[in-house]
């Protein structure tokens, strides 16, 4: 079975004959439940298959048209691409025709025509009277100018026109897309003999194969799709514009519902707080005011919640804003899905519009940053480079990984990689880090300014003698995470303003910084009594006592000459070393270690004339360091 990737989908008022001409046009009565026979009436959604001329199957989607089902109607009109607004003669246009049109409209609908229905129930004048109201109503809309078919299921009058008329817009329709990762709103979910759980409805985007793993949400169950079918067949692979089944395995049917997503695991997470650009309908009687309460419809799913308005004070009939839907419910979208609102009660269409994020926390209405980020994020919706570029412009300051960024645009993780190198090649967002991850160019810039702001910060007043400071300090002032920072260190190494020494230490450019006479003078003093005591130095305590000077001007003179490479300073500052006496300390571990193929302590203490007090403390360091390494209760040379 060829398919044509695009689905058609009814629209009208109650008992405007749907469902017949469905039904004259297919051959397929989509009224299946029990009820619907007996009433007469279509309460859920039906389903039907049509073969074009040229043998391509399109799907059909049947949609109740009373006003108790609207919310169906719209799960319905999920997926679909050709709408046929079905309008009788002898009814003429009717409030459920208006609002069917108003919701198809707002999720983005282009192509249709019109099925002027029931024509052998009035006189040719009646019908003519029709046509003209129907033209009338669908002024403005996408339906403007579509033809008006006139046709009667009952007779066969007009039908084989209105045949070739939606084969022509069917053929003509462009199939939908099958990239990015699969997505299918579930429409329904029965439990098939021999087979299990099966659920149904039309993917979105993506496609899907036998053997593959989805996931269901909000639930978050994982199962192996085992068979698939297209139109009632077997089919190796369904995708986007395929009305589905799935036979999924070790699923209970009663754990799934209408409302549910089938995914791609790890793209898509629920959501209870969403961005959205939202347009009013043109004919409301009043505003829609700031926390109006609403149902929230987007693919399968019915929500209620809240409509909190960001950018103005109300939604005037027929204007649009920036908002965000708080609802009481997780639902499962992606940035650029269309959704319907109603009036939580009565229920009545208020509008709709387009998400534009899944928000990560309550947006605050007026605030200029939050508008500007939404606005930029609906100007991307068009293209999956700019959405991804407009992610990174907004994202926390920190790295991302494709992987990441992937779930953020719902799309597979290589094609995620090609708009990143897209991207970098235009200078529009750098690659750092091991493993390297990405950054938007002004994140980045941003970023590299507060830390430069940082370094300089720490340098001034009390910390104008010292030339390198701790990255513990760097990382307290910007509140970056470690490896965020030790990227945007290695740029600035890169850029020879800072120099990345090891103990996590970062030197400043330029060589030394100039010291006051009377602090150089005081280190050369304290140099000399370090090196008169060469491996039992005074601690700093001491040394200001011996200096006679307070022990925080000590300890300044310590941290300059440290910084210099003067002194060494171990075991949390109070055991310091001259520059020489260390070295010779470093070379002797090396000699006695060559010599004893462990360290022999004793034999060390006696060559340095030193005590167990200072020398467990120097030893401990040397392994911190990398110089040594412990191997059971012996000390050897760690190898390089």
């Amino acid at each position: 079975m060829s398919i044509q990737p695009i689905v058609v989908g009814t629209a009208g008022h109650i008992d405007h004959g749907k469902s017949t001409l469905v039904k004259a046009l297919t051959g397929i009565d989509p009224d299946r439940l029990k009820e619907e026979v007996e009433r007469g009436m279509t309460i859920d959604l039906g389903f039907a298959r049509l073969r074009l001329p040229d043998g391509r199957t399109v799907g059909v989607v049947d949609v109740p048209g009373h006003e108790r089902f609207v919310k169906n109607m719209v799960a319905g009109a999920t997926g679909i691409d050709v709408v046929i607004l079905v309008v009788a003669a002898d009814d003429g246009v009717m409030p459920q025709t208006r609002e069917h049109l108003a919701i198809m409209t707002l999720l983005g609908l282009s192509r249709g025509l019109v099925a002027l229905t029931k024509i052998d129930a009035v006189e040719p004048a009646l019908a003519e009277l029709a046509r003209e109201d129907v033209r009338a109503a669908v002024a403005g809309t996408f339906l403007e100018g579509a033809p008006i078919l006139p046709v009667s299921s009952v007779t066969g009058a007009g039908l084989e026109e209105f045949k070739a008329a939606l084969y022509r817009l069917a053929a003509e329709t462009k199939p939908r897309s099958s990239e990015g990762v699969f997505r299918m709103p579930i429409q329904r979910v029965f439990s098939s003999h021999g087979h299990g759980t099966v659920i149904t409805g039309i993917p979105v985007s993506g496609s899907l194969r036998p053997g593959e793993v989805l996931e269901i949400l909000p639930p978050g169950i994982s199962t192996k799709v085992r068979a698939l079918q297209a139109y009632g067949a077997p089919v190796d692979a369904v995708r986007a514009g395929h009305s589905s089944a799935l036979n999924v395995a070790d699923v209970d049917q009663h754990a799934v519902a209408r409302g549910m997503v089938a995914a791609t695991p790890g793209y898509f997470r629920a959501a209870t707080l969403l961005g959205a650009a939202v347009r009013a309908l043109a004919d409301l009687e009043r505003p829609i005011e700031d926390r109006t309460q609403v149902r929230f419809h987007a693919g399968t799913a019915e929500v209620m919640g809240e409509l909190v308005i960001l950018d103005r004070d109300v939604l005037e009939p027929g204007g649009e804003a920036l908002a965000q839907l708080r609802l009481e419910e997780p639902v499962v979208v992606a940035p650029g899905d269309r959704f319907v609102l109603r009036l939580a009660s009565p229920a009545y269409v208020l509008g709709g519009g387009v998400v534009l994020e899944e928000s990560r926390h309550r947006l605050k209405r007026f605030k200029k940053f939050v508008i500007e980020e939404l606005a930029r994020a609906s100007r991307s919706l068009a293209s999956p480079r700019d959405l991804l570029e407009t992610i990174l412009v907004r994202s926390r300051p920190g790295l991302a990984g494709p992987a990441d960024l992937a779930t953020e645009i719902k799309r597979p993780v290589p094609e995620t990689e090609r708009l990143l190198h897209d991207l970098a090649s235009q200078g529009k967002v750098v690659r750092l880090g091991a493993p390297p991850r990405w950054i938007h160019a002004e994140r980045l810039e941003a970023a590299l300014a507060k830390v430069r702001g940082a370094i300089a910060a720490w340098f001034e007043g009390e910390h104008a003698h010292r030339e390198v400071v701790d990255v513990r300090e760097l990382r307290r002032a910007t509140g970056f995470a470690p490896d965020f920072l030790d990227a945007l260190l290695g740029e600035l190494e890169r850029a020879r303003e800072v120099r990345v020494e090891p103990g996590g230490l970062v030197r400043r450019a330029g060589g030394h910084a100039p010291l006051d006479p009377e602090l150089e003078a005081l280190i050369a003093r304290l140099r000399t009594e370090l090196a008169s005591a060469r491996f039992q130095p005074p601690s700093p305590t001491e040394l200001a006592g011996r200096l006679g000077v307070p022990t925080k001007d000590v300890q300044r003179a310590i941290d300059a000459a440290k910084d210099r490479g003067e002194v060494h300073v171990i075991q949390a500052g109070e055991i310091v070393l001259d520059a020489q006496a260390y070295a010779a300390a470093k070379a002797a571990v090396v000699r006695n270690c060559e010599q004893h193929r462990s360290l022999d302590i004793p034999a060390l203490r006696d060559e340095l004339q030193t005590t167990r007090k200072f020398l467990i403390p120097l030893l401990e360091h040397f392994d911190v360091v990398g110089l040594t390494i412990r191997q059971g209760a012996n000390r050897v040379l760690r190898r390089r």
